[in-house]
């Protein structure tokens, strides 16, 4: 019997960036999250199949970023961006004639880049989605799909407009996938109970459904929350008592209260059901632990000194010759990055990483009597992107936890032979700082707030109030609720709080709002405007039809 099981979960997701800039901010991030993350992880995925090994992980990809990695002009831009990179290596190598250890770095990435550029054109045929949905048809991973363009649902300001992120999500799925999808990934793992809210902008409190109640509506089985939601190491709990934890009470397997912390750590080692008058749904816990390993720069295995520094590149070309050092070195004493020293470290990480699996799967059994997972979630642009060397530890992780005798599996896979029999009610909560939503809602973003819920209102009524348009009103309708859709992409509150792209994200956000009510302020009043031109220019989810934002029921304000 397997001690237990384990499973990769990567969130994949970039911003809508087509024709919306390059450098720094724009088009070239999902460039290079396709050429350092995903090609990179679709290549020792099938490198593992090859060897016989099914990897059986469970990978996300936003519908946003679907779109785009589809998308003719975005491929052919991509293309362009490859050889830009080789070209660039090649005169890096002659600039560096008298440095041996940069031209020699030079030329390890003008090999990295060519075969990049040969997986993409000839292994994938410039379809790295296909490449994806052909292991998952072949059943060894299963993808799952998530909101639109990743808007932070607990923070949304009207039923309808989470319901379009949701039915929006799943319906981009289909169309690139070929099925529907089982798992469901909450952007930042933001989850809202049913509860009475208030308005963060305006503070009315309205009575509002669970964010499971909108992914029931779609079919959906299962999603994945933060581990301190389901307790971790009682930390959170801790922090806000009265949001803790409680078992269905009608439930004759209800854990009593008084629940001792070192039990609230099993939690998350089990699949539970969450209840709603509609139905249920699994909710898994992300693992607390294994996320240390490889978020934290102070703990994780990404601060090796060996592996290669991101921060610091190039003024000249970009490209990253530097590596770690040790978390002591600023920029400017960083030394030489040494590829062949940095594969010694990835083997050693992942044997550690295994251990640490067998250990904490061992402990549960031995404290339960019970069989658990390990849901070790990541966003998948922290490997290759961030952590260079990412993609070939996991490939070596993987290998190493079938040798331990672990059941490297995916999440359906696992509720399927371990079905939830218990239900569970969980707190509002989120993977970011504090594990609420200040990472996206506060002084600084208010002002965007403000604007989205003005969209989000209107596109209610407008679609209420046309649900029978047709033809040119019609597709007017669907294009303004493509620009909502992307004026609540949470990248851009992420990207102000944390400063790190500030004027972007505010023209981002003024740009969509701008264009939203041109279009609803032509159609309410009958004036012609470019909507071709628009239509181009943000062409995502061809299939959306505007009537997903009518209003199906009515809040209830509380006074």
């Amino acid at each position: 019997m397997k001690i237990g099981s384990f499973t990769f979960v990567l969130h994949s997701h970039i911003p809508y960036t087509r024709k919306a800039g390059m450098w720094p901010f724009g088009e070239e991030w999902l460039y290079e999250a396709t050429s350092e993350s995903y090609i990179p992880i679709l290549d020792i995925l099938n490198e593992l199949v090859e060897e016989g090994i099914s990897p059986k992980i469970t990978m996300g990809f936003t519908p946003v970023l679907l779109e785009q990695l589809t998308d003719k002009y975005m491929n052919e831009r991509f293309e362009r961006y490859l050889f830009h990179k080789i070209d660039t290596c090649a005169k890096e190598m002659e600039r560096f004639q008298d440095n041996r250890d940069f031209r020699r770095l030079a030329h390890f990435y003008e090999e990295y880049y060519t075969r990049i550029l040969d997986s993409y054109e000839d292994t994938y045929s410039k379809d790295i989605v296909k490449g994806f949905r052909e292991l998952q048809d072949n059943g060894h991973i299963e993808l799952i799909t998530s909101a639109a363009t990743h808007g932070y649902l607990p923070l949304l300001s009207t039923d309808s407009a989470i319901r379009a992120q949701v039915h929006i999500g799943v319906q981009s799925y289909e169309r690139h996938f070929k099925r529907r999808p089982r798992g469901f990934w909450l952007p930042e793992c933001g989850y809202r109970p049913s509860s009475k809210w208030k308005n963060p902008i305006n503070g009315i409190v309205t009575e509002r459904p669970g964010l499971e109640r909108f992914l029931i509506e779609e079919k959906l089985d299962y999603f994945i929350v933060d581990c301190q939601t389901l307790g971790g190491k009682g930390k959170y709990l801790n922090m806000f008592p009265m949001q803790g934890y409680s078992l269905n009470k009608n439930n004759q397997n209800e854990v009593k209260e008084g629940t001792k912390d070192g039990e609230l750590e099993h939690l998350g080692f089990k699949p539970y059901h969450l209840l709603d008058k509609n139905g249920k749904i699994t909710v898994l816990g992300r693992n607390e632990e294994t996320g240390i390993k490889v978020w934290s720069g102070d703990w994780g295995y990404p601060g090796d000194g060996w592996y290669r520094e991101f921060h610091k590149k190039d003024h000249l070309s970009g490209l990253q010759y530097w590596r770690v050092t040790s978390k002591e070195n600023d920029l400017a004493t960083k030394k030489v990055y040494v590829p062949e020293a940095a594969e010694s470290r990835i083997e050693e990480n992942s044997e550690h990483f295994a251990h640490l699996i067998l250990d904490l799967l061992t402990n549960f059994r031995n404290k339960t009597g019970e069989s658990g997972i390990v849901v070790a979630a990541y966003d998948t642009e922290l490997f290759g992107h961030w952590w260079f060397e990412g993609p070939k530890w996991i490939k070596s992780t993987i290998k190493k936890l079938h040798g331990l005798g672990i059941e490297v599996t995916t999440c359906s896979q696992f509720i399927d032979e371990h079905p939830a029999i218990k239900s569970i009610t969980i707190p509002e909560s989120s993977w970011g700082e504090g594990r609420l939503h200040r990472i996206w809602q506060n002084v600084e973003t208010n002002w965007m707030w403000k604007k989205i819920y003005e969209c989000e209102e209107r596109m209610e009524k407008v679609a209420s109030k046309y649900i029978d348009a047709s033809g040119e009103s019609a597709q007017m309708l669907s294009q303004g609720a493509r620009e909502l859709l992307l004026m609540e992409s949470s990248d851009w509150t992420f990207l102000t709080t944390t400063r790190q792209a500030v004027e972007y994200a505010a023209g981002r956000l003024n740009e969509h709002y701008a264009r939203f009510n041109e279009i609803l302020d032509a159609l309410e009043k009958g004036d012609k405007i470019d909507l071709e031109r628009m239509m181009e220019k943000d062409n995502l989810f061809p299939n959306l039809d505007f009537r997903i934002y009518a209003k199906v029921e009515e809040k209830k304000e509380i006074k």
